[in-house]
């Protein structure tokens, strides 16, 4: 894709300017560009009236005015003291049909893509930082072998090995009738049901193929901002953050490579359960010529997985500028030849081989015990790194979990996906074999792998340690609401009756919202715990070799009890996980309330760039970011007029990372007004490297004109805790919430606790803006002749190369 030519914006006369726009004797026109929040809202909503225009932009993601304000630029003198308001909507970046709550089932890759971008804050020359990262792209190449292998457990070994094998569970099942060896059917030999149930794991991997380049075409081809992003000399190497950078919101080419290198493990995985139920065969007596054709087979696999290996040590961010080379022939070849493998691999393992037959679990279930031992060794390996790093990170003061949030959230991906493959081999194996238990005396089947046992057996004892810290938190609920309720009718006009009941509202409010917070400890004890439950299980599955309950018998009857019930509640809590992701997905997209609920974690996951997991859900940014950007510098450039940039929520995050993002004359028309915002109080801790004190410093530094409102009763924004080096800080709170507390002549009705929303209904808001606007108008730098602006953009435009 050919990038976009800077050029024609930059090389605008006096003449076409006054053909675009207002001459430049005409009053400045103003604009404010509102950008909202999780869970989104309509336009309509945003300019409060029901009558809007599109002025840019398409379905997914647009720009809106008033209709009475859609020729705004033609007559500014209607709207001398007051700024046009324009709405950019982004929320169908995000939501959709009902379909895409299946796209909570890549909740495990958005987890894992997560951790890559919660390192902590430490130079970016640090020689840890690219280890840190082949970590997590490793991790999370894992769980695409993960998702293979149980996509295998349930296809190949539930149904094609155990049950179509035996005849008690294939018995009343007409769909499996072909399958049977009583029918000594030409599908009856092992190894061609085998053959023919592969390729249901090879449909779920081209799925997400397709998906991944579906939304790679919509989301990552963006095209980059129209003029370099620009840094000013005066500010420190240490407060510019890679956001600035001109190639960050442009990931093409690495989720193309990524994606190749991921689909390349999946079918490699299908091949390579294969060749381990064909190499059994062979092994007992089989046709020496097979045997050969087996191992050089295993051969090609060999090759190729080192081959996908190599693909992802070498596949890192390019972010000094948009990487839009194409990929080499080998990596766009590596699907296509695992493609070809698998298809050798199915025709050597459907081959005849007289008397073979299925017995058992399929060879190879003890895989699913090497995988997790080596995400457990990979988890530590991130630690030790995110230790080194935090020791030279610049300012760890506020960082989440004191720079392990990564490593403990790669440990939170690979368990959710252990649960959820877990879940859906554990439940598929009670359908199949009826009544009975799967792995138990008398049971048709052997049923899943032992360790989705004991996994299943450690989640109840998880659960109680979460419900634990939340009873914790309740109580801390409590305690600080106690404590604040004296103070809450201090912050309002004595002569304002006050009222026991509502006090203890606005208290219970204030002390619900600090539970934010309070996120860190529960990650830390559950990650902690899932550690030490994770390894047990893998330690009693391979020692005992049964499930929790058979392994406990002759055990005193208390505890065979305790095992039995945890193994059973435990499996089915693992099914029921993955049918309330679905559910909880599907009413995120059809009830607006539930949509703020969920919406909260779905978009922090997908605002950042599938850096470590090409079949994580798209990152929306790299759509919103660009189209921020492009509208910022194309229209101050049309009519040197004066911007500021509204960010409620989610919005104020995009709308900073926009603003990295334009160059240096832009930056300085555009003043930047956030409210409700968590850029400091969780990206800022979480993403220290990205968004901590020394980059929000940084960004204050190159512009001045930024205003913060916060409220206490705010569970997501905060405080930026920065201050303007003329003394004034940023932070404009925290503003009252309710804003009357009692009844009065102007409110006789009880106010409403507006917590994180609907900040522009507190006058502060009103008398900030204007703030913004006066403060931007003296120094614009349209008012400087033609020539001097020309000349600020070259100088601009060689800062930004230099920088980037």
């Amino acid at each position: 894709m050919e990038t976009a030519d800077p050029t024609p914006h930059a090389r605008s006369t006096d003449r076409d300017t006054a053909a675009d726009g207002p001459p430049r004797t005409a009053p400045q026109l103003s604009l404010e560009l509102l950008v909202h929040g999780v869970g989104g809202t309509t336009a309509q909503e945003m300019l409060g009236d029901p009558r809007v225009q599109l002025i840019t932009g398409d379905d997914t993601a647009a720009c809106y005015r008033r209709t009475d304000d859609a020729d705004a630029e033609q007559r500014p003198d209607d709207y001398r003291g007051e700024p046009v308001r324009e709405a950019y909507c982004w929320s169908n970046l995000t939501s959709g049909n009902g379909a895409r709550a299946l796209w909570l089932i890549l909740v495990p890759f958005m987890v894992a893509n997560l951790a890559h971008w919660m390192r902590p804050a430490a130079p970016s020359e640090h020689p840890a930082q690219r280890i840190y990262d082949l970590l997590v792209r490793i991790l999370a190449l894992t769980l695409t072998v993960l998702l293979a292998a149980a996509a295998c457990e349930v296809a190949l070994d539930l149904t094609a090995w155990q049950c179509a094998g035996t005849t008690v569970c294939a018995a009343g099942k007409s769909w499996m009738g072909f399958l049977s060896p009583d029918n000594s059917g030409w599908w009856s030999a092992p190894g061609r049901r085998l053959a023919l149930a592969s390729v249901v794991p090879l449909l779920v991997i081209g799925f997400l193929w397709g998906l991944s380049r579906r939304t790679w075409s919509a989301y990552e081809s963006a095209s980059p901002p129209p003029r370099l992003p620009g840094t000013s000399r005066d500010t420190p190497v240490a407060e510019r953050t890679a956001l600035s950078r001109e190639g960050f919101w442009y990931g093409r080419r690495l989720v193309a490579r990524l994606r190749a290198a991921h689909t390349t493990a999946g079918v490699l995985t299908v091949a390579a359960v294969l060749l381990a139920a064909a190499a059994k065969a062979d092994g007992d007596g089989g046709h020496p010529v097979l045997a050969v054709t087996g191992r050089a087979l295993t051969a090609l696999v060999i090759v190729l997985a080192a081959a996908t290996l190599i693909v992802v040590w070498r596949t890192a961010r390019s972010e000094g500028a948009p990487d839009v080379s194409s990929d080499h022939l080998v990596v766009r070849a590596l699907p296509f030849a695992s493609l070809a493998v698998l298809a050798l691999t199915m025709v050597h393992t459907g081959w005849a081989r007289p008397g073979a037959h299925s017995h058992g679990p399929l060879p190879g279930a003890d895989a699913f015990g090497g995988i997790a031992v080596f995400q457990g060794v990979l988890v530590l390996a991130l630690a030790v790194t995110a230790w080194v790093l935090q020791r030279s990170a610049r300012d760890d003061a506020r960082t989440a979990l004191r720079g392990m949030g990564g490593p403990a959230v790669a440990l939170l991906a690979c368990a959710v996906g252990g649960v959820l493959s877990g879940g859906v081999a554990q439940r598929f194996a009670d359908w199949l074999d009826g009544g009975a238990t799967p792995g138990q005396a008398h049971a048709p089947i052997p049923g899943p792998p032992v360790l989705l046992s004991w996994q299943a057996s450690v989640i109840p004892v998880l659960l109680v340690v979460v419900a634990a810290v939340a009873v914790l938190a309740a109580i801390r609920v409590v305690i600080v609401r106690n404590r604040v309720t004296k103070d809450v009718p201090g912050l309002y006009d004595p002569r304002e009756q006050p009222d026991a009941g509502r006090t203890k509202r606005i208290a219970a409010t204030i002390a619900g919202a600090g539970l934010t917070d309070s996120a860190p400890v529960l990650i830390a004890a559950t990650s902690a715990v899932t550690l030490v439950l994770g390894a047990g299980a893998v330690i009693g599955a391979w020692l005992t070799g049964r499930a929790p309950g058979r392994a406990t018998e002759g055990a005193p009857p208390v505890v065979h009890a305790a095992a039995e019930t945890a193994e059973s509640l435990g499996s089915w809590l693992m099914g029921a996980g993955v049918i309330l992701l679905i559910t909880m997905g599907r009413r995120a997209y059809r009830d607006h309330s539930a949509r703020r609920t969920i919406g909260i974690l779905w978009d922090v996951g997908t605002f950042w760039p599938r850096a470590a997991h090409p079949f994580a859900p798209p990152c929306y940014a790299e759509r919103a970011v660009p189209d921020l950007t492009w509208r910022m510098a194309t229209w101050t450039e049309r009519f040197d007029g004066r911007l500021v940039l509204s960010g409620h929520s989610q919005g104020s995050v995009l709308a900073a990372a926009a603003v990295w993002q334009l160059d240096l004359v832009t930056r300085s028309r555009v003043a930047l007004l956030t409210y409700g915002s968590p850029l400091e109080r969780l990206y800022g801790r979480w993403f220290p490297a990205f968004f901590g004190p020394p980059a929000l410093t940084g960004l204050h530094r190159e512009m001045d004109d930024w205003r913060n409102l916060w409220r206490f009763t705010d569970p997501i924004g905060g405080p930026i805790r920065l201050t303007c080096e003329g003394g004034r800080r940023i932070d404009q709170g925290p503003l009252r919430d309710p804003l009357s507390f009692g009844r009065t002549l102007q409110n006789p009705l009880p106010a409403q606790i507006l917590g994180h929303g609907d900040y522009q209904a507190d006058p502060v808001f009103e008398t900030v803006r204007a703030e913004l606007i006066a403060r931007l108008g003296p120094d614009l730098p349209g008012q400087r002749p033609a020539d001097e602006r020309a000349k600020g953009r070259q100088d601009q435009g060689s800062s930004g190369r230099s920088s980037g």
